[in-house]
């Protein structure tokens, strides 16, 4: 299956630094977003070791016998690792962490996806998004439970609280998932400084009109800035051509 892809970061408007970091691999195998936090300097170092170490360890990989499954657990745990040692050599940054959120696309197996946080990844199909993965939030948590609305799960002040990121000497487990693809599907991997200012509606309304992929990225992070951009914003989109 043919696929084309672009990716997309921006400092928003209130951010003096961008703490996001991103990867979409030449030959379109797979794509990473990573979102840090702990200060400027803890939350950048965060995200980037993520990227970095998630990337280097697919590709040393890749030809591997072990499963997709199986390699993006493993690399997940590694950035992990990676980050707490950062801990360790820095004290400073003794707080630093990151979300992220992986997809990868390896021939003879289902395409998979990992994720620990609340970035985001999204299948856009038949002019309508879903939102596949689930925030690592206190909020989804209380949400899912039935214990706030969705209104109120916008704009409460809990909704940046993490239940689970890399960089925790407590991280037990990496959400991984087989992911189902048909060819003119549309993938979005995004950090939450897009999902903070955009609603889903206006997310998909930009996909159905711009069929250019560059274009329709723009237009998403233009579209989280007018909204006020408090965040860094960082989009991946993914086509898979017909």
């Amino acid at each position: 299956m043919k696929i084309s892809f672009t990716g997309l970061s921006d400092p928003g408007l209130v951010r003096s630094s961008n703490q996001d970091s991103y990867h979409t691999d030449p030959e379109g195998r797979f794509f990473i977003i990573a979102d840090g936090m702990g200060g400027h300097a803890g939350g950048e170092e965060a995200s980037q070791i993520a990227t970095r170490e998630i990337r280097q360890y697919l590709l040393n990989n890749w030809y591997s016998l072990r499963s997709g499954q199986e390699l993006l657990q493993e690399a997940c745990f590694q950035a992990n690792e990676s980050i707490l040692e950062g801990q360790r050599k820095h004290p400073e940054c003794a707080d630093m962490g990151t979300t992220v959120v992986v997809f990868m696309i390896r021939e003879g197996e289902s395409p998979y996806l990992a994720y620990v946080g609340d970035s985001r990844l999204y299948r856009f199909r038949d002019k309508q998004l879903q939102q596949i993965t689930q925030d690592h939030t206190w909020v989804a948590r209380a949400l899912k439970m039935g214990d706030i609305s969705p209104e109120e799960a916008r704009a409460h002040p809990f909704r940046h609280v993490l239940s689970r990121c890399l960089g925790r000497e407590d991280l037990m487990e990496i959400d991984v998932e087989p992911l189902e693809i048909e060819k003119s599907d549309y993938l979005l991997l995004c950090s939450d400084g897009l999902t903070e200012e955009l609603v889903d509606e206006e997310i998909a309304a930009c996909l159905r009109e711009n069929s250019l992929l560059e274009k329709a990225a723009m237009f998403l992070v233009d579209g989280a800035k007018k909204e006020g951009g408090r965040d860094n914003i960082t989009v991946v989109i993914i086509n898979f051509e017909e």
